[in-house]
């Protein structure tokens, strides 16, 4: 099970995370020629964490995320290395149109928006979703000094000082709560967006940055110096399972699956200097620990040893979301689904956050003459719905439907996916939380590592970044391999 020459290493938590972890842990020691070993433990019965993809009745729902951002390059490189490139597809980019509930009726985001910030002005002049006013106000950002200080702001601030709060409450608020499905009041700016801290300090203005940047884009293609532009955002044909049950064959170490630990001893004077407990009342000892888990599981295992650290992990906060998956024959849906979908802002008298029209957005899908939606509810506006029975759930959702888009038809099929305390919340200052838990863990825990969505990044993408930086520093900080 174990080999007692070489180091052996536990990673706790089978989310994409802890798979990266064990991935380039095993990639990187073989690079090195360093021998070790790893046991990979999940309580779940698979592994993949918020990664579900269903596949009924030629289908293609995602239960957590569907796509990842290539500006981001970590999951489109693991996807490459894992052989599925040939599996990778993107957005339908020509039908890439957002929209935003505004007063009741389905009203689209103005051309050239990128991130929040407009970079056409003709598109947003005529837009009827911000007021005279309110475009003015997001004007000024050309204007307006930038902020010398460097401590950590909620997204909110930000927002309201450069483009106003029109632009927060109906553009900004809702579609970073698609996102983090976090309050903006509490988002950490710099654990979130610093390329926006980034533009504010290199050009004095969100606008300015933007449209510099869309230049320098610009040229770099018309010289052919820009890489291959990819759609921003990608996905795998058969859904982001592929690269779960592809990463998991690669591994070569032991996968524990429907396991959890339920206890986790410090032996600092031992070789292999912890031990685990299985909830089956096995038990393996390791010479690290990779914790890949929610942070409040994290505290579970770690009160015992260092209660201070472990309140600390307590502080991130956690929200509950769900997804629900409709599917319809087309011709039923008399909406044109011209766009990827709808998100909804916290002032509309509405109980979805949002809403993607899957079938538009991606190909592959839904089979031939069938449309495929999926509806989020709950996060920080309405939390409360996550708790109610499918069936209360599903009507739910039909009823906000039928308002925004005059959908009334039958759904064919439905799939509905509880995430309970599943999303990170990054409040601010959460940077420096998470530095004060790796330098509580060095100093008291050495030989222990975080990772995952609770501390540097949410999205697949930087999760799977973190789980290659943790293998790294892993690896670095063992004795040379004759000393083992």
């Amino acid at each position: 099970m174990t080999n007692d020459s070489s180091p052996h290493i536990l990673i706790i938590g089978g989310g994409i995370a802890g798979l990266s972890t064990a991935y380039y842990l095993q990639k990187k020691a073989a690079e090195q020629g360093r021998s070790l070993t790893y046991t990979l433990v999940e309580r779940a019965p698979t592994f993949g964490g918020k990664i579900k993809t269903s596949t009924a009745r030629g289908f293609v729902i995602e239960g957590g995320p569907d796509s990842f951002i290539s500006q981001k390059p970590w999951a489109y490189r693991l996807c490459r290395e894992l052989g599925l490139g040939e599996r990778l597809i993107g957005t339908n980019d020509d039908r890439r149109k957002t929209y935003i509930v505004h007063r009741g009726r389905l009203r689209p985001l103005p051309d050239g928006v990128m991130l929040i910030v407009p970079t056409r002005f003709a598109p947003f002049a005529l837009s009827p979703l911000i007021s005279p006013w309110g475009k003015l106000r997001m004007g000024l950002d050309l204007f307006i000094p930038p902020r010398r200080d460097d401590a950590d702001e909620s997204l909110a601030d930000f927002i309201t000082r450069r483009l106003g709060r029109e632009a927060l409450d109906k553009i900004a608020e809702p579609l970073m709560a698609g996102i983090y499905v976090a309050d903006p009041y509490r988002l950490s700016l710099k654990s979130t967006f610093p390329r926006f801290i980034a533009l504010e300090q290199k050009y004095g203005s969100l606008i300015r940055g933007m449209l510099a940047q869309k230049k320098a884009r610009a040229q770099a293609e018309a010289n052919g110096h820009a890489p291959p532009k990819l759609p921003l955002f990608m996905t795998l044909r058969g859904g982001l399972t592929e690269m779960v049950d592809t990463l998991v064959s690669k591994l070569t170490g032991e996968l524990l699956t429907g396991q959890a630990v339920t206890r986790l001893e410090h032996r600092p004077a031992e070789r292999r200097p912890y031990r685990a407990h299985l909830a089956g009342g096995q038990t393996r000892l390791a010479n690290a620990v990779v914790l890949a888990t929610p942070a409040f599981v994290a505290a579970d295992l770690l009160e015992p040893h260092a209660p201070a650290l472990a309140q600390t992990l307590r502080t991130i906060r956690y929200l509950s979301t769900a997804t629900v998956s409709l599917a319809f024959r087309r011709a039923e849906v008399s909406h044109p689904l011209d766009g990827f979908g709808f998100v909804v802002p916290k002032s509309e008298d509405c109980r979805l956050m949002a809403c993607t029209w899957v079938s538009t957005k991606f190909n592959h899908r839904a089979p031939a003459d069938h449309v495929l939606l999926r509806v989020f509810v709950g996060g920080y506006k309405r939390e409360g719905l996550v708790d109610l029975p499918d069936a209360e759930l599903l009507s739910l959702v039909r009823a906000e439907l039928r308002r925004t888009m005059g959908l009334t038809a039958e759904p064919v099929h439905h799939e509905i996916y509880h995430w309970r305390r599943a999303n990170a919340q990054y409040d601010v200052g959460h940077l420096e939380r998470v530095e004060a838990i790796e330098r509580a863990a060095a100093a008291q825990l050495p030989g222990l590592y975080f990772t995952g969505s609770a501390f540097r990044g949410v999205g697949l993408p930087d999760c799977i970044h973190q789980g290659e930086e943790t293998a790294a520093r892993l690896l670095a900080s063992l004795p040379p391999a004759d000393s083992v």
